[in-house]
């Protein structure tokens, strides 16, 4: 990998845009969650659903199968990779969502998300190497 400035630019550069998309995705699915509950209040609460989170890890995971797969340089493994997916996937605020779910229902939600990660990376992998010629 790139250890240079620049290295460390993309990586900020790629952060910044991939914290932006999450905090998107949450907001987003928060409106959604509100409409199909037809009540705003538990998501301005703050009631923690995990959906948001559930949503941008797994699309996460499905976007870095792919990117493994199919990116041509260091350097965009460095800005989509490394800066932008890391930054768009969270493991601190899984791990929030899953305490503040309780025991069970947290639990539940650990393995849902986990086989739901792992089943989107693969998936990644695969598009990713079917896409290789």
């Amino acid at each position: 990998m790139e250890r240079t400035p620049y290295g460390f630019i993309l990586v900020a550069a790629g952060g910044f845009l991939g914290a932006v998309a999450r905090r998107a995705v949450d907001v987003g699915v928060g409106g959604v969650l509100a409409a199909a509950s037809g009540s705003r209040l538990a998501v301005l609460a703050g009631v923690p659903t995990g959906v948001g989170t559930l949503v941008a890890n797994v699309v996460g995971s499905f976007a870095l199968g792919v990117l493994l797969t199919r990116a041509s340089s260091d350097r965009i493994r460095l800005f989509v990779g490394t800066g932008a997916l890391s930054a768009f996937t969270t493991y601190s605020t899984f791990v929030a969502d899953a305490v503040a779910l309780g025991t069970t229902t947290g639990a539940g939600y650990v393995a849902v998300s986990y086989a739901t990660g792992f089943a989107a990376a693969a998936s990644g992998l695969a598009v990713g190497g079917r896409c290789r010629r």
